[in-house]
């Protein structure tokens, strides 16, 4: 017989993500596989938030280490990448430029290709390979963000979402008012110690068609807790219980309202507060009343990651998509639906 073709060789991606206080690092395949995914996490100390120039400080340390890390676990070296991506946005200012400064360096090093890559559809694209999840009502849910998102005609439409603070910044703020650590992180320890609470305190419903709002239930909240707290009327933990279970129910509510209006009978949910599993729980019980299915990832993935990043900048570059030099900037703002999914044919 004839000499057989030579194995076509895999295109992998480097990933950057640092939009907001997790710096992270990914290798991944163009069959989706991740070959490397190390990840840091600015923590600060009970009762304060993170600030973003100590944040870009905080990235700035540790990038160029986990790089290394990441080209070590994954047992490849900067020739065996076919192109370098990053998050351009949305987050914070001073952390997005840090990460886009050490791409850029790095192109001009290695001689490769940079794809600048939306944050949000970076969780959704993570989210779906992950999970299998084929064309779900995407629930995005984290510290920046709060958005309701179905997908038709080549972009991630927002159905709904919150028209003040996301629902990770209502979580993390009450668990300063509580003074309860940020390590792991806030929504964790408040989610643990709601486990406790037996009492539920009644919390202002803030449902306004396909949104919600969240910074009254917010207010509100650290009123009760400073009135109640101090008479011994309730514990944190009833308040920590209260305060999911009521923006969680407006949550499942105008994702229920979306896959009404989408015909859709499957969720994913996507973001840092996606790790939730009392959300997951709650959620799973609106899906089985549809016959859907729920898709959930754990902490691996639903926390921003560079794995994410590498991904979905990888599905734009098989499509031809890369970023011009001049064009690597990044943008606080940056809208799900203004991207063109042109990786998607559906």
């Amino acid at each position: 017989g004839g000499s057989r073709a030579p194995m076509a060789r895999p295109v992998l991606a480097l990933g950057v993500e640092g939009s907001a206080n997790k710096i992270g690092v990914g290798i991944v395949r163009d069959d989706g596989t991740i070959l490397a995914n190390p990840r840091k996490t600015y923590v600060t100390p009970p009762g304060t938030g993170f600030l973003p120039r100590e944040t870009a400080v905080h990235h700035q340390e540790h990038v160029v280490s986990l790089i290394q890390e990441a080209l070590e676990e994954a047992g490849v070296t900067p020739q065996d990448l076919s192109c370098l991506c990053y998050t351009k946005g949305p987050g914070m200012g001073g952390p997005l430029v840090s990460v886009a400064v050490v791409i850029r360096l790095l192109s001009q090093l290695w001689g490769l290709p940079i794809v600048g890559v939306n944050h949000c559809v970076a969780h959704i694209e993570m989210g779906r390979t992950v999970t299998g999840a084929k064309n779900p009502v995407v629930l995005y849910v984290s510290g920046g963000n709060t958005q309701v998102i179905a997908y038709a005609e080549q972009r991630y439409r927002i159905f709904g979402e919150t028209i003040d603070i996301a629902v990770g910044n209502c979580l993390d703020r009450f668990a300063r008012e509580l003074n309860l650590s940020n390590a792991p992180s806030p929504g964790y320890n408040i989610e643990q110690l709601a486990k406790q609470g037996s009492q539920y305190v009644e919390l202002p419903y803030a449902v306004k068609g396909m949104d919600i709002s969240l910074s009254g239930i917010l207010t509100f909240a650290e009123s009760v807790a400073r009135e109640k707290l101090g008479k011994a009327e309730c514990t944190p933990a009833d308040l920590c219980f209260s305060l999911q279970e009521t923006v969680f129910a407006m949550l499942v509510e105008i994702t229920e309202r979306a896959m009404a209006h989408c015909g859709a009978n499957d969720v994913l949910i996507v973001g840092g507060v996606g790790c939730n599993e009392r959300l997951q729980e709650m959620m799973r019980v609106m899906v089985g009343e549809r016959n859907g299915v729920l898709y959930a990832t754990d902490e691996r993935y639903c926390i921003d990651n560079g794995a994410m990043i590498a991904h979905t900048g990888l599905l734009e570059f098989q499509r031809g998509v890369t970023t011009p030099l001049e064009e690597t900037t990044v943008t606080q703002r940056f809208r799900t639906d203004d991207v063109l999914a042109v990786w998607r044919d559906d």
